[in-house]
């Protein structure tokens, strides 16, 4: 599996996020601002095109492209388990909420420790603030968990005994773009080869991975992914519009949804 040489940034630091999640929370308990969307570019294209970059910074269009898609593929009708991996503040698995997921079947991980302050006083606060009893957004929950090492616990899902090949849906909105930015460990290991193989672990026969990139194309993805040593296949790409910028085209996200296979193949 190859991998794409990009630069170690901040953006690939825990002190980064530990840092950005506190001020976060300082906001919301002062102002009640729930914070930024985010999506984490490394391409100059994305960078520097002034439209594409408040688009990359806020992450609604594809937010809410991703909650249409969930709905459409992994209806809430099924009570699906959906983890989110790296999950900010939130803000996805509130919105899972209000398209009428069980709440208590939602759960987000993230190795910092303020971002999931963040998320559970935003959920407390919107439950005070809620008149609609059917969004428990307390209900979701949230927990600290390194995604990149085996030994970090993931919440069982409810009803289920362990996390491993018990999710019917796992989410990420920018999480593997800020892995990609990571230096490599001590023993030359670079993050990002270990992402693919712990989530086709996690995803039960049958289970999709919907992920959103900023850093990568829908054919990087695909490579990274749609293996048959991890058992995953590529399923369906969510289009967005197109833009020219310095004689290259493309878009300002890639979102695509991968499917895990009854069986799998070494």
């Amino acid at each position: 599996m190859s991998t794409l040489d990009f630069d170690p940034s901040k953006l690939g630091t825990k002190d980064h996020w530990d840092q950005r999640y506190t001020q976060d929370l300082t906001n919301f308990r002062e102002n009640r601002l729930e914070g930024e969307v985010w999506c984490v570019p490394s391409s100059p294209f994305f960078l520097y095109h002034p439209l594409i970059y408040t688009f990359v910074r806020f992450g609604e269009e594809p937010e809410e492209k991703m909650v249409e898609w969930a709905q459409a593929h992994v209806p809430p009708q099924s009570s699906p388990n959906v983890l989110d991996v790296g999950s900010g503040n939130g803000h996805l698995l509130f919105a899972m909420v209000e398209a009428g997921y069980d709440a208590s079947r939602l759960a987000g991980i993230d190795y910092s420790q303020g971002s999931i302050d963040l998320s559970v006083a935003i959920a407390k606060q919107r439950a005070v603030d809620d008149t609609d009893t059917e969004h428990a957004y307390r209900s979701v929950v949230f927990a600290v968990c390194d995604f990149l090492d085996a030994e970090s616990p993931i919440p069982s899902p409810k009803d289920e005994s362990t996390s491993d090949a018990t999710w019917d849906l796992i989410l990420d909105k920018g999480t593997y773009d800020a892995i990609s930015l990571m230096d490599e460990d001590a023993q030359g290991i670079v993050p990002l080869d270990g992402y693919p193989p712990r989530v086709a672990k996690l995803l039960r026969p049958g289970g999709r991975f919907l992920i959103t990139s900023c850093n990568f194309t829908e054919d990087e993805l695909k490579e990274r992914f749609a293996t048959r040593a991890l058992g995953l296949e590529y399923e369906d790409s969510v289009p967005y519009r197109r833009f020219t910028f310095g004689g290259k085209t493309g878009s300002s996200y890639a979102t695509v949804a991968f499917k895990k296979q009854s069986v799998s193949y070494g």
